[in-house]
């Protein structure tokens, strides 16, 4: 009998395994002079990301694995001497990023469940010269990050990727200072994906399968204590016919298409309150 554990762990496997083989395919090309994107990286056709980083103040070329869909460092409002967290850091783009924002006074930690990409993002981080940048090996339902020690949360597509999301924003809530906030950049649908998208395991490594409707993600952010949640940006994104009929009938895809159903890149913002006064005692 399947379990709701069970599949948490099967999800988790298919996302190590896929990102492990995304990193280790990277550095194979990198070390005969070729650089990665979606034609080493992952399917062309699920490329949500394309080459919006390469103008952003920052960007390291080798960190890129155009696995993001989203911006979420511009929205983020990151300020010198911040301490940031980039939720599923990958080969660290985004904490490269956060970096430049933080500056020589700020830190900024990745945390990733996949071992290939902390070490590919460590050799990037080495090779930049950066001390005040660390990665860490673990999990976003788990992080291995001290309560209140953080002042902005970044993720960039990867929260879709974890089974319990719920635990995930709880986490994210956890480690934040009071009057901290994060930014992420994530998918979601529109509406009820069908079954053979949501079981479709191939499509977890760019999150649409992990798709929930915008109403039930926004609801688990609010359900964890977020307040002055808020959606920055958000944009489309295309599901080619040909990629959704490796996991839909015909029939099955032409009431996907019929129903208007989508998916689309959000970024979503929110605070975690200051803390509530004690009493008059404190607050005088």
């Amino acid at each position: 009998m399947t379990t709701a554990s069970s599949t948490a762990t099967d999800i988790k496997s298919i996302v190590r395994e896929k990102y492990g083989a995304i990193a280790q395919n990277a550095e194979k090309r990198a070390g005969k002079g070729g650089g990665c994107g979606t034609s080493c990286c992952g399917d062309g056709s699920l490329d949500m990301i394309g080459g919006a980083y390469a103008a952003v103040d920052g960007y390291v070329a080798e960190a890129d694995l155009a696995l993001g869909c989203g911006l979420p460092t511009e929205h983020a409002g990151i300020a010198a001497g911040d301490t940031v967290l980039d939720l599923g850091a990958g080969a660290g783009i985004d904490a490269f990023v956060a970096r430049r924002l933080v500056g020589d006074r700020g830190q900024v930690i990745g945390v990733d469940m996949t071992e290939t990409m902390i070490e590919r993002a460590r050799a990037n981080a080495a090779k930049l010269g950066y001390d005040n940048v660390a990665f860490r090996l673990g999990e976003i339902e788990a992080l291995p990050v001290a309560d209140a020690s953080i002042d902005v949360v970044i993720s960039n597509c990867v929260l879709n990727l974890v089974p319990d999301k719920a635990k995930a924003f709880a986490e994210t809530f956890r480690v934040l200072k009071p009057g901290g906030h994060f930014c992420v950049s994530d998918i979601v649908a529109t509406g009820p994906l069908p079954e053979g998208i949501q079981k479709a395991a191939a499509l977890y490594v760019g999150c649409v399968a992990g798709a929930i409707p915008e109403s039930d993600y926004l609801a688990r952010i609010r359900e964890a204590g977020f307040a002055d949640v808020r959606i920055a940006e958000r944009k489309p994104v295309a599901l080619p016919d040909e990629v959704l009929r490796e996991h839909l009938s015909p029939t099955e895809l032409r009431e996907f298409r019929a129903s208007g159903v989508g998916i689309q890149s959000v970024t979503v913002l929110g605070s975690k309150p200051a803390a509530a006064c004690c009493g008059a005692d404190c607050c005088s």
